[in-house]
């Protein structure tokens, strides 16, 4: 079994100078991959469109694009995710606005909103997540929703107009018993019928088959039949079994530290790329580790390895080239998107900051792109918003961390 060891800290920059690609000519410029050069962005102020009947967005912890470059978000809308008085007012009475909008939203590429549904079975079909977590879409063209919620062991399947279709695993189903009024849950990582608090799903297309980061609760990737929700297989750290007695017993990441041999959690994402490589997010780890879809273990890599707390690496999205050059990483924890050259995992570049503005974030949390490579950025907590980051092709890498991608600049960035 190979097995490498990376460690990320820092960027190296290369001064390239020339004509930067924008506009119409992007698809003219440099091949992706280009010594020197990178993908280029400016963010959209102006996406989305503004939402109908007063709704606002809650905590976004999703996004996926389909195969009509529509982009869907999962947030959360409970109310206990906004302030009743200065957010809600409508639900405490106090005045026209705003409330919650459905949790499921389509948005085409120009921010429209398309469609809306979700929310709790009004008739006990099925059981919404405690707490969303994740959205993807399957060859079918069918919504899957997970869940990180205490009581989230389970997924569930719509489809695209809202109707529901499926649940696969049991809500409850890691409840072993209750001390006073506290339920008690464990963690069942190599369970084949349910899941421990899901952070994603996401589709393979190629192979028809989705790949599942369970999760919070569970550490493991499973990989799921779409068409019966049945686990067909899964694995842990390096590849091999989750243990979860020595997963569950991991201390905090320490800066420095030796790499555990299982996953610290929350697995995040599991991506898989189009030559057959799935890139695993072991988010308090500020690690990638990288397999085989059958789950033998490639590499690891380590990213911003300083960072505390929830860790830097949330979420991941490939260019769109056929090659899939270039890596997009979603650091919530550092409030940026990293350019990562995919073969070699080298970070060349990044973009954001903590903020407010268009282009900044606050907990960064999901990332997408579309066909046309632009990215679609989500953020939880108080960030609750969505952004697009339109490409502008390939150019010269300008520094270490580009902050804002502003509209109508030079998109030389930094004066290069």
């Amino acid at each position: 079994m190979k097995r490498t060891l990376n460690l990320l800290a820092g960027v190296a920059v290369v001064a390239f100078m020339g004509a930067c690609t924008t506009g119409e000519g992007a698809d003219q410029g440099p091949a992706p991959g280009t010594a020197g050069m990178a993908p280029m962005f400016e963010v959209d102020p102006l996406w989305p469109q503004p939402l109908p009947n007063h709704w606002l967005v809650g905590p976004t912890i999703g996004v996926t694009v389909d195969t009509q470059d529509h982009i869907w978000i999962v947030h959360r809308n409970t109310l206990n995710q906004f302030a009743l008085t200065t957010e809600i007012g409508i639900v405490s009475e106090v005045s026209e606005c705003c409330q919650p909008g459905p949790p499921v939203m389509e948005f085409d590429q120009e921010g429209n909103l398309i469609s809306s549904f979700g929310g709790p079975s009004p008739n006990g079909e099925y059981d919404w997540p405690e707490s969303n977590h994740g959205i993807a879409l399957d060859n079918m063209d069918n919504v899957w929703i997970g869940g990180n919620g205490q009581s989230d062991a389970h997924v569930l399947k719509f489809s695209r107009d809202g109707r529901f279709l499926g649940q696969f695993g049991a809500a409850g189903d890691l409840a072993v018993g209750m001390d006073g009024e506290r339920t008690l849950y464990e963690r069942d990582s190599n369970s084949m019928t349910s899941f421990g608090r899901v952070a994603k799903l996401t589709n393979d297309a190629a192979n028809n088959e989705l790949f599942v980061a369970d999760g919070y609760f569970n550490k493991r990737v499973a990989v799921l039949d779409p068409e019966t929700g049945a686990i067909k297989r899964y694995w842990g750290a390096y590849g091999e079994r989750p243990d979860d007695e020595a997963g569950g017993s991991l201390p905090r990441y320490t800066v420095g530290e030796t790499p555990p041999r299982e996953f610290r959690g929350p697995v995040h994402c599991a991506e898989p790329s189009n030559d057959g490589m799935v890139y695993v997010c072991d988010r308090a780890a500020d690690r990638v580790q990288v397999f085989q879809t059958d789950g033998t273990f490639v590499n690891e890599v380590i990213i911003a390895p300083n960072t505390l707390s929830q860790g830097s690496t949330w979420d991941i999205a490939f260019s769109r080239d056929p090659d899939q050059t270039y890596l997009y990483l979603a650091d919530g924890q550092n409030m940026k998107v990293y350019i990562i050259l995919r073969e070699s995992m080298e970070i060349l570049t990044s973009f954001g900051d903590g903020g407010r503005q268009p282009g900044l974030f606050f907990a960064v949390h999901s990332i997408a792109t579309d066909s046309d490579g632009n990215i679609y950025t989500t953020e939880t907590y108080e960030g609750s918003r969505l952004q697009k980051f339109v490409y502008l092709g390939i150019g010269p890498i300008p520094s270490a961390n580009q902050g804002a991608l502003w509209p109508g600049e030079t998109h030389t960035y930094g004066g290069m």
